[in-house]
């Protein structure tokens, strides 16, 4: 998985980004009152994939401040459910962008990259922040961890979803990052429908491991409770399955 290519060069963006986790660090300082749990979990280097619910448009940011390696991420080209006011921070910080509807080679490639050079790379399994309990995952988080072989660190967040409509009201949220033990690795082998079963498969290991780092309401499909299990019903319908959109190479 080695690459030359200097589009996928890791890390990149060193000073830059060193100055947005300073404004990240500061704004979580401000906005809510965050504990972050299991800093002795996480591993002194990578390759590493950092896998994590996804209930706000804040939890990328979340993952920058409960880490300090030089991340990257694969994620939406468009954060459809993130105001303007904070859209310019992945922009600024950059990622690899998946594009609804396409294959993404790009990102696929750069988040190999990233693999191959031992780095650090996030990536939220459900594939959006449309609801706010766990979902089934989209396929890409396991498809990486299968293609990649490397382990995974799985991440928690809560209360996320509060920190701008309670300081709205001039209040802090309390926020939590949780970071559970290293797994994996994994691999799938065959084709066809029996590589896609293991497939799916990884990506159910994935969310279960996510599922006990967050409380038991928000566990949704990964709940022991039926009764939250029957109440997260639709919500595993991907809101973006008809969208496609063009893929263009982006830094």
């Amino acid at each position: 998985m080695e690459t030359q290519d200097p589009t996928f060069q890791y890390p990149r963006r060193r000073v830059i980004r060193w100055a947005l986790r300073q404004m990240i660090k500061a704004a979580f300082a401000l906005l809510a009152d965050m504990r972050i749990i299991g800093r002795e979990n996480l591993p002194e280097k990578g390759p590493l994939l950092l896998v994590g619910n996804h209930f706000s448009f804040i939890d990328p940011v979340a993952m920058i401040r409960a880490t300090e390696w030089p991340l990257e991420f694969v994620g939406a080209f468009d954060a459809l459910n993130a105001p303007p006011v904070v859209t310019w921070i992945p922009a600024v910080w950059g990622r690899y962008p998946v594009f609804r509807g396409t294959g993404s080679r790009h990102a696929l490639r750069g988040a190999e990259a990233v693999i191959s050079q031992g780095g650090v790379l996030g990536i939220f399994p459900e594939g959006g922040s449309w609801a706010t309990v766990l979902r089934p995952p989209r396929p890409g988080a396991a498809f990486l961890a299968a293609r990649t072989g490397a382990r995974i660190v799985p991440m928690g967040f809560d209360g996320m979803i509060d920190i701008f409509p309670r300081f709205r009201k001039g209040r802090r949220a309390r926020a939590t990052v949780r970071i559970g033990q290293p797994f994996g690795p994994f691999s799938a082998e065959g084709r066809g429908r029996e590589r896609r079963r293991q497939l799916d498969e990884i990506g159910h290991t994935i969310m279960r491991q996510i599922a006990e780092l967050i409380p038991p309401e928000r566990c949704g499909f990964y709940s022991d409770d039926p009764a939250v299990r029957e109440a997260a019903r639709g919500t595993e319908i991907y809101p973006w399955s008809d969208a496609v959109e063009g893929e263009v190479p982006r830094r």
